[in-house]
């Protein structure tokens, strides 16, 4: 990719300054919650969306559990979140373990609740190991999905994209092209897996506008609050972890308060690399706890908006 003589004055700045010094803010932020268990885990949510809600997010998405295991409090979570809060839900929807029928009976309710936004995944089958095997009677693929939700309504799409390729993947390449099929069926937006390397998704990047694809590609950024719970996650969607990483974590795991401080600050300087390099929209993990991804936005130069009068 060649940058811009804008995007060269602001690499260079990022080296030249200190590296949050005045940035203006001019990105654009989202944030993905999971659908709480137990009262406890709800009210530590609803206060997390309470904390982030004054950076004005364009939008929250509400994740869907393998199998449509979490359905109902995944449709709970999001029609609150519309009713209850000025911010606009995405719901994710998944193809696993459910017919056509099923899945546009559940875009429809989602249409009828005010919800216009849904992140439209294949899913990860529901036992762990397994591979994904489509019903007869459901959508194959996350592109076929896309089109049939955009026949039930026209719903804001987006879907997903991997910087470092889907484990199910034969190549690169193919995972490339899969990510078009998905966008050419009416997705407007790529979010990303997370990963740890800017570079990773520079390149990722580049290869995804060298087959033509021009929709938004959003990065996926995971502040890590718990190293041992990342090695899981990571090995499940083969993302790697640099060994830095590990060094970095290592004798954290019962200094808590140091270990933010150590997530928050690798998170933030990712962030601010992929800053220099044009990307102005960002996509927070924030596994329901607000303190780390609000504290990365305020870095980058995101405020809460202050309404007139005040």
């Amino acid at each position: 990719m060649t940058l811009t003589q804008a995007e060269k004055y602001e690499a260079a700045r990022a080296h030249g300054t200190p590296l949050f010094a005045d940035l203006p803010g001019d990105i654009d932020i989202s944030f993905e919650f999971f659908p709480p268990k137990t009262p406890a885990m709800e009210t530590t949510l609803w206060e997390s969306v309470q904390t982030l809600a004054p950076l004005s997010p364009r939008f929250v998405s509400v994740t869907y559990g393998a199998g449509g295991s979490t359905r109902e409090r995944t449709h709970a979570t999001v029609e609150r979140i519309a009713r209850e809060t000025d911010i606009k839900p995405a719901a994710h929807l998944t193809c696993v373990d459910a017919s056509r029928e099923e899945i546009d009976a559940i875009a429809r309710g989602y249409w009828d609740a005010g919800v216009r936004h849904i992140v439209a995944l294949r899913g990860d089958p529901p036992r762990a190991g397994e591979k994904f095997v489509a019903r007869p009677d459901g959508y194959a693929s996350a592109a076929e999905l896309v089109e049939g939700l955009k026949r039930v309504a026209d719903f804001e799409l987006s879907v997903s994209a991997y910087p470092e390729r889907h484990p199910d993947a034969a190549t690169a390449t193919a995972d490339i092209e899969n990510l078009k099929r998905k966008i050419d069926a009416g997705a407007v937006r790529g979010i990303s897996q997370f990963f740890f390397e800017p570079d990773t998704f520079f390149r990722f990047r580049d290869a995804a506008a060298a087959a033509g694809i021009t929709a938004e590609l959003v990065p996926g950024i995971l502040p890590v609050s718990n190293f041992a719970m990342l090695k899981k996650m990571a090995a499940s969607c083969a993302t790697h972890i640099p060994d830095w990483m590990g060094r970095l974590f290592e004798g954290l795991d019962d200094k808590p308060a140091a270990r933010q401080l150590v997530a928050a600050t690798v998170a933030a300087e990712q962030c601010r690399r992929l800053y220099a390099g044009g990307v102005r929209q960002f996509h927070f993990y924030t596994l329901n706890r607000a303190e780390l991804a609000y504290a990365i936005s305020h870095m980058l130069g995101v405020r809460p908006k202050v309404s007139e009068g005040q």
